[in-house]
């Protein structure tokens, strides 16, 4: 759990209960007491109205609530805007991500500002995703998470099969289609494969290492290179 995630966790925690310990909270979070303790004092110094001791027990003055989080029209344009492109050409789990995300800004947002967030003025409404596509940047986008090889059965650009091993290390988007970046063990070296060409993928046991060299980054600033030289 992030550190912001966790402070946030025990303000809603001392919010609920009468009285708090730390140990309790500490169990709850799977943290140390002594990491407990450090993370009220540092709430206590922003201004959070926690009120106790070590080895007694902690609670939040009445009346007191986490601000609300505050927009600009713009920026929740763009949040809903994102949104929509995630659910129209992304897998599914994302396009789930997405409106989870929506519902839970709206539902913090102040009164005035969730009829801007309820009526978006850019849309993205049409799926352009199908079920295959959507499988596979699944399967590649969790392989990227766990460093999982991937076999792929792949056409190139003159027709022909091409049976490749890769390092996948991360997806992107160039407006109408996915491709994903990776180190192909064929090439040695950087490549950049297109989802819709892809005929078959099998995800491998073996995981490849954080390589310096051949990282994401790497890619990026390899790409990034090249991109530099032809124009």
């Amino acid at each position: 759990m992030r550190r912001a995630d966790r402070l946030f966790q025990i303000v809603q925690f001392l919010r609920t209960r009468r009285v708090t310990t730390a140990a309790w909270l500490a169990e709850r979070l799977e943290v140390s007491e002594r990491t407990v303790y450090r993370d009220i004092k540092d709430l206590i110094t922003s201004g959070v109205n926690i009120e106790g001791e070590a080895g007694v027990g902690y609670v939040v003055r009445r009346g007191f609530d986490l601000p609300p989080l505050m927009f600009t029209k713009e920026e929740i344009s763009a949040l809903a805007l994102g949104a929509s492109i995630v659910e129209s050409w992304a897998d599914p789990a994302l396009a789930t991500a997405a409106k989870s995300v929506l519902s839970k800004i709206e539902t913090v947002l102040p009164d005035e500002m969730k009829g801007e967030f309820g009526q978006p003025r850019m849309f993205s409404l049409f799926s352009h995703m199908s079920p295959e596509l959507s499988e596979r940047m699944a399967t590649i986008r969790t392989a990227a998470d766990t460093r999982n090889k991937i076999q792929l059965d792949y056409a190139r650009a003159d027709g022909q099969s091409s049976d490749r091993i890769i390092w996948p290390l991360g997806l992107f988007f160039w407006g109408s289609l996915w491709t994903i970046g990776a180190w192909c063990e064929l090439r040695q070296a950087f490549r950049i494969f297109r989802l819709d060409r892809i005929k078959g993928l099998t995800l491998l046991e073996e995981t490849f290492p954080a390589e310096k060299g051949r990282t994401l980054q790497d890619l990026i600033e390899y790409e990034k290179s090249v991109w530099d030289c032809e124009n």
